[in-house]
């Protein structure tokens, strides 16, 4: 029976790595768009973390992550005959099988060598397989999923070479070390969640030295590697052996810098402590939280979770996606209710508690921006896109239109200067142009908000308008939930417009203009 909920609990997985919700701008910007650029000859838009003179991101986890299977795809695409560059949302959507394949098969795996019990296995599988954090975040390309993976094998290593009494496990050592380097790269976060389950390795090298040699070989040659892509990537000119040492780019150094000044962090927002505990698990979890409170089962797996969750607290912005690593070893440390009657309840507090975020953040969360972008690719007279009240859109996908196509991200300017930036692009009215004959024009200004922008009503029916608003795409999957204006329309017609009135808009805005 286990098993078929589990393969059941798989396909919704992948039904949600195939849906075009859209998580956070950083799960497009802090990777898949940085090596789309190196790769193929798409224009693309390099945040601060890399354009800074301290750049805080580093390329060398990119590259076998992303890099790899972009150039496997560009070899496969020129390999059948085709001419061209490959679309980019065909590499879009392989980055999602991708990220889907390395949560089925190495998170899983993963599980299943750290939880030894058969019983307490099949539970933990079940847990996390059927967690919308599984499904949605674990799916798309963020550095915090990438960092989930490294976390449990780093664990699963540890194990290993702890248990192994008859060797040295030099190999398994040096591996672990890669892993580990590759997971500092990532993020600088990540060594918050070895800090327990690191003491375990200090006997062993004790008694093997061999083994820690062999660790700190690897840990050096990986971090030789991952200074010199970083150089490399952040140097104009050539880098040679002098250049080299004399000016390396050691990205983690520079993150953790820029992370320990709290006038850094306050642009991105501060919170209080307790976020963590008290906000993110719990928004996260869910009714998990209260077995993890209730019924913990007391395991290297959640000593790791309340390490990683100890220091990530001590820095002021905390996201909730930053503790996707502790998800998979909460869930897998805890003890489901004995009696039957309140693990009936709490069965179905969970299934409706992922169900509902499932669907929120795996389907409808800023869902229209990806079909938008390709939507706006084929326009041929899209020469101005304004993007208002949405996330900032992956500029990569629009598949060499980028060439010609400016893209405005102006999220969160207030409605009159959105009009007035409108204005200012927009072009002159044709009135001989029908629905269609548009798209021959040499150059069209197109605004992207969300059909919930009430501000916009007004203008887009005005019997006489100075702006002409012509709908010519709508993606009704889409919800903006930066939306929610409690304050000024109070809670439940704030709830009516964004949920009644969900879906991402594209108008082309022309102008009156005066005759010459």
């Amino acid at each position: 029976m286990w098993r078929r909920a589990y393969l059941f609990l798989v396909l919704v997985r992948l039904y949600f790595a195939l849906s075009p919700s859209y998580l956070h701008p950083d799960e497009n910007f802090q990777g898949p768009e940085v090596i789309a650029g190196q790769i193929f000859s798409y224009p693309v838009r390099l945040t601060w973390e890399f354009t800074s003179d301290s750049p805080v991101r580093s390329v060398f986890p990119l590259w076998p992550v992303y890099g790899l299977p972009m150039l496997l795809l560009r070899w496969l695409w020129i390999g059948n005959g085709n001419d061209g560059e490959i679309p980019p949302i065909a590499v879009f959507w392989t980055l999602r099988v991708l990220m889907f394949v390395l949560s089925f098969v190495l998170e899983d795996w993963a599980l299943h060598e750290l939880v030894s019990s058969p019983r307490h296995r099949r539970v933990a599988v079940l847990l996390v397989a059927s967690s919308y954090v599984t499904w949605t975040y674990q799916t798309h390309t963020f550095s915090n999923s990438i960092e989930t993976l490294a976390v449990a094998w780093s664990l699963v290593l540890i194990d290993r070479i702890v248990e192994n009494k008859q060797r040295s496990s030099a190999f398994a050592s040096a591996i672990l070390a890669f892993v580990v380097v590759f997971g500092i790269f990532n993020r600088i976060t990540f060594p918050a969640f070895l800090i327990i389950p690191g003491l375990r390795m200090i006997p062993h090298f004790v008694k093997k030295p061999f083994a820690l040699l062999a660790a700190i070989l690897s840990a050096l040659l990986t971090t030789f590697i991952a200074v010199y892509l970083d150089t490399k990537f952040y140097t104009d000119h050539s880098v040679t052996w002098s250049y080299l040492f004399s000016h390396p780019t050691i990205t983690p150094l520079n993150n953790l810098s820029y992370n320990l000044n709290s006038s850094n962090l306050a642009t991105h927002g501060l919170h209080p402590w307790y976020q963590h505990t008290l906000i993110n698990l719990p928004q996260l979890l869910g009714p998990a939280a209260f077995l993890l409170f209730l019924r913990p089962h007391l395991s290297l797996r959640l000593y790791s979770a309340i390490s990683g969750v100890f220091v990530l607290s001590i820095f002021q912005h905390q996201e909730a996606r930053f503790l996707l690593p502790t998800i998979p070893l909460i869930l897998s440390s805890v003890q489901l209710p004995k009696n039957q009657t309140y693990l009936r309840i709490w069965a179905g507090l969970w299934i409706l508690f992922n169900l509902f975020f499932g669907l929120l953040m795996g389907v409808y969360h800023q869902g229209g921006i990806v079909p938008t972008q390709v939507f706006l690719s084929k326009q041929p007279d899209a020469t101005h896109a304004i993007w208002w009240k949405t996330y900032s859109p992956p500029i990569w996908l629009l598949n060499g239109k980028n060439e010609v196509l400016q893209t405005y991200d102006i999220m969160g300017m207030k409605g009159p200067s959105m009009l007035r930036e409108l204005s200012a692009l927009a072009t002159c009215h044709n009135p001989s142009t029908n629905t269609t004959a548009y798209l021959d024009e040499s150059g069209g200004t197109y605004l992207i908000a969300p059909f919930s922008a009430t501000f916009l009503d007004q203008y887009v029916a005005a019997e006489e308008p100075q702006l002409r608003f012509q709908e010519v795409w709508k993606y009704k999957q889409h919800l903006n939930l930066d939306d929610l204006d409690f304050g000024d329309d109070g809670f439940w017609a704030t709830i009516e417009r964004v949920i009644g009135r969900r879906g991402l808009i594209a108008w082309r805005v022309t102008k009156e203009c005066a005759e010459k």
